[in-house]
């Protein structure tokens, strides 16, 4: 397995994915430890919610605080730039292969419920934080070695399909969870539902089988800008053994339904909606703004994943609608229309049927690059309904119900992928 051989080579990975041994720190030619005390870093806004001793109780109960009380030693273990990039991916797959071994109950430790997506997050955070206050003696470009652990740690790398010959390959994405000023205990399904179905073997509805390998997005318009979503879905958008033969991105959306959404917009538009970061994108309804970095596209994108095989057969615990509902500018107007029948010739997007904000890009970006790559490929997007049931104590991380709804929404939306991933 490549990634235990990379753990075994950098001496900080166990069989077990979980970095329990360090070597000591390294120095230089001179004798001068490679690595100055901690610095006390500026922590963005995201990184600034750890402060809640909530996250650290989410990042122990699932037995991940390890990785993150480790990784301070383990940089200081690196004598230039490359050996740091390589140990922060390693480390990054590590922690990403433990979540999704904790996720489908092959991982033992702490007390949360295995399928919770909570834990990842945190601890990535926490991690990113101790990269933030690493304080090396050799010049390091810290954002870059932060976006390659990002990477490796959401499942962009080291995340190839096994499937063999006639196996159907489904590759889907995922979502952190958001809204944390809010409530900061909140989860998000569709990052549950990522953990819980990466690399399982299934079977379809006709009797084929297929392999589901997914990855977790974070809720930044930052890591938009910056491609995430193409480097992410392009490798399975070109022919090679990590060709896909469908995609669907997956998002939290409504209470109480799953909707196929028939549209997705060019436009950002949620403001004055934040992302994690506090950031908001420039867009609202009334002036939608394309993102940067987004190529070129219509303004709106439609679905070819089979809506009407998959809303014939599933139907339960919650209902699966197909939304047809876009806002746009009309051709010839300024202001924006409402309109549940789809957009109309020449209209400029102000919202797909996920919105405005990250669920209705990362619908369009990836479905953009598959028109680019693969256009005969299915694509589209998932909405879950809105996860429920945490405890009204705001002590309590979960509780019975919460546990059952997180379930019961990955249970669906493996069925929604067994019936739309069936070959026509």
């Amino acid at each position: 397995m490549m990634l235990l051989r990379r753990a075994a080579s950098a001496a900080a990975l166990l069989v077990t994915v979980l970095p329990v041994t360090v070597a000591p720190p390294a120095h230089a030619a001179d004798g001068t430890p490679a690595c100055r005390p901690p610095a006390t870093a500026a922590l963005d806004a995201e990184q600034a919610r750890l402060a809640d001793a909530r996250t650290t109780a989410l990042v122990e109960r699932a037995g991940l605080g390890d990785f993150v009380r480790r990784l301070p030693a383990a940089l200081c273990t690196t004598r230039g730039p490359a050996e740091a990039e390589r140990l922060l991916r390693t480390w990054g797959e590590a922690l990403w292969q433990a979540s999704v071994r904790r996720a489908q109950g092959q991982r033992p430790g702490g007390d949360l419920a295995p399928a919770d997506d909570r834990p990842l997050y945190w601890a990535r955070l926490a991690m990113t934080a101790e990269l933030a206050r690493w304080q090396p003696r050799f010049t390091v470009d810290r954002a870059a070695l932060r976006a390659r652990f990002e990477d490796a740690s959401r499942g962009l790398t080291d995340n190839a399909f096994q499937a063999a010959p006639g196996v159907r390959r489904v590759f889907i994405s995922g979502f952190d969870p958001f809204g944390l000023d809010a409530e900061i205990r909140r989860a998000n399904p569709s990052g549950s539902a990522a953990l819980q179905l990466n690399g399982r073997r299934v079977t379809l509805a006709d009797g084929s089988p297929a392999e589901i390998r997914a990855v977790v997005l974070p809720v930044r318009y930052a890591d938009f800008d910056a491609g995430i979503v193409e480097r992410a879905f392009a490798p399975h958008l070109t022919a090679g053994p990590a060709a896909a033969d469908i995609i669907t991105t997956v998002s939290q959306g409504y209470p109480g339904i799953f909707t196929l959404e028939d549209w997705a917009g060019r436009a950002r538009s949620a403001d004055p909606y934040p992302d994690n970061a506090r950031a908001l994108s420039g867009g609202t309804r009334e002036h939608p703004v394309t993102a940067p970095g987004l190529g070129p596209g219509p303004e709106f994108i439609r679905t070819t994943l089979p809506a009407d095989a998959v809303t014939a057969a599933v139907q339960s615990p919650y209902p699966v609608l197909l939304n047809p509902d876009v806002t746009e500018i009309p051709a010839g107007a300024t202001a924006p229309v409402d309109r549940t029948d789809g957009p109309t010739p020449g209209s400029r997007a102000v919202a797909g049927g996920g919105g405005g904000y990250l669920s209705n890009e990362v619908a369009y970006r990836s479905n953009r690059l598959r028109t680019e790559l693969a256009p005969h490929l299915p694509g589209g997007h998932l909405h879950t309904p809105v996860l429920t049931g945490l405890p009204a104590d705001p002590r309590l991380l979960t509780g019975p119900e919460f546990e059952h709804n997180e379930s019961a929404i990955t249970a669906e939306v493996r069925a929604v992928l067994e019936h739309a991933a069936v070959r026509r």
